[in-house]
C-alpha cells in the first residue's frame, strides 16, 4: 500500500449531497484531525453550494470534475446504494482512496472486484460500517471471553425503523437497494463480528413493497459450523429498535442502541444470570470518528484495514446467501 506524508492532512472530496452526509458524516469529517475537506460535488449546483457554504469547501458541479482534481486524494461516497459500484470504480481509476457508504456494492462479485482493484493500485477502499469500531462492541467480546454468560449458544440482532415517506429511494430497488442492503447489513455484520466469518444462512424470509418490489423487512436464521445460531431481524416497517443479545449456557447479555449510538451516549450492557442482574455503563464514543481515523491511518501510514475489508467481503457473501435462500412475501 502506498504511504504518504504522515503529517499532511488527507484532502477529501465528497461525491453527492446525501442527507446522511449533511447530518452525520461531514460534521465528523471537518472536525477530524488529519483531514481537510476540499470540495463537495453534485449534479445540482444549488445543493453543492449549500454544502460548500456550511462545511467551508468548494462547490463542484459534477462528479467527474471532482475526480479530475489533483488537489483531492480521497473521496467519500454517500450516493444511493446502487450507484456506489460505478463511482467507487471511477474514483479508484482516478487514483483516489475511497470511503464508501454501506453497502459498498449490491453484490459479492462486484465487491470482490473493487477491493482487488484498490489493492492492485495501492489505494484504500473502506466501507463505512462504523458500529464495530464503537467501544461497546469491543467491551462485549471481552465480557464473553471472560465467561460472563458461559458458552455462547445463540446470538440475536435487530435493526428496525418506522416506515419511510412515500417516494424514499429505499423503496426503489434500482436506486436505493431496499432494506436488506440499507438496514439488514447491520445485523448481518454484527453476527460476523460476534460469531466469526464462517456463518452460513439456513433460512430467510423477505417482505417486499407491494408496488416497487423493494425489500422492506426480513428475518434471517444463520449458524456457525458448531451450531451457534444467529437470529437477525431488520426492516423499515416497524417501531425503532437496534439491539444485540448473546444467550449462553449460564445467562445472557444485551445492549440497546447497538448500531446508532450518538457520540454522547453512554451504552449500558445488561448481564443476567441465575439470581444475578448487572448493568455495566460504558464510556461514550463516536463510531464514525473512529472509522474515519482508521481510514486516515490506512491512507497516511499504510496501516492495512484488514478487519474492515474482510468484514465487507463476508457481509457481501451473506447478503447473497440471504437473497438466494429467502422466501418472499408482499407486505
Amino acid at each position: 500500500m502506498t504511504r504518504s506524508d504522515p503529517g499532511a492532512p488527507v484532502r477529501f472530496g465528497v461525491l453527492g449531497c446525501a442527507d446522511f452526509a449533511w447530518r452525520r458524516m461531514l460534521p465528523v469529517l471537518v472536525a477530524a484531525d488529519g483531514v481537510r475537506l476540499v470540495g463537495v460535488a453534485s449534479r445540482d449546483r444549488a445543493k453543492a453550494a449549500a454544502f460548500a457554504e456550511r462545511f467551508g469547501c468548494a462547490a463542484v458541479l459534477g462528479y467527474d470534475s471532482l475526480l479530475a482534481s489533483a488537489e483531492i486524494e480521497a473521496v467519500y461516497v454517500p450516493l444511493p446504494a446502487m450507484l456506489h459500484a460505478e463511482w467507487i470504480e471511477q474514483a479508484l481509476l482516478a487514483g483516489k482512496h475511497v470511503l464508501a457508504e454501506k453497502p459498498m456494492t449490491g453484490d459479492r462479485a462486484t465487491t470482490e472486484r473493487l477491493l482487488r482493484l484498490a489493492r492492485t493500485r495501492g489505494l484504500v477502499l473502506m466501507e463505512n460500517v462504523a458500529f464495530p469500531t464503537h467501544s461497546q462492541h469491543t467491551a462485549l467480546p471481552k465480557l464473553l471471553a471472560d465467561g460472563a454468560v458461559g458458552e455462547p449458544r445463540d446470538f440475536a440482532a435487530t435493526f428496525t425503523i418506522p416506515p419511510l415517506p412515500d417516494g424514499d429511494i429505499r423503496y426503489r430497488p434500482d436506486v436505493g437497494g431496499g432494506a436488506l442492503l440499507d438496514i439488514g447489513v447491520y445485523p448481518l455484520r454484527a453476527a460476523l463480528h460476534y460469531l466469526g466469518p464462517d456463518l452460513d444462512v439456513a433460512a430467510a424470509v423477505l417482505r417486499t413493497h407491494p408496488e416497487t418490489g423493494a425489500v422492506v423487512a426480513g428475518r434471517v436464521l444463520a449458524h456457525t459450523p458448531q451450531g451457534v445460531t444467529a437470529d437477525l431481524r431488520f426492516g423499515m416497517a416497524h417501531s425503532y429498535r437496534t439491539t444485540c443479545e448473546v444467550a449462553g449456557s449460564e445467562g445472557r447479555l444485551w445492549i440497546d442502541r447497538a448500531f446508532t449510538p450518538p457520540p454522547g451516549f453512554r451504552p449500558v450492557v445488561r448481564v443476567e444470570r441465575q439470581d444475578h442482574y448487572e448493568e455495566i455503563t460504558l464510556r461514550a464514543d463516536d463510531q464514525f470518528a473512529n472509522l474515519l481515523g482508521c481510514f486516515v491511518r490506512a491512507v497516511r501510514n499504510g496501516e492495512a484495514p484488514g478487519p474492515q475489508t474482510e468484514g465487507s467481503l463476508h457481509q457481501a457473501r451473506l447478503v447473497a446467501a440471504v437473497e438466494e435462500k429467502a422466501v418472499r412475501f408482499v407486505l
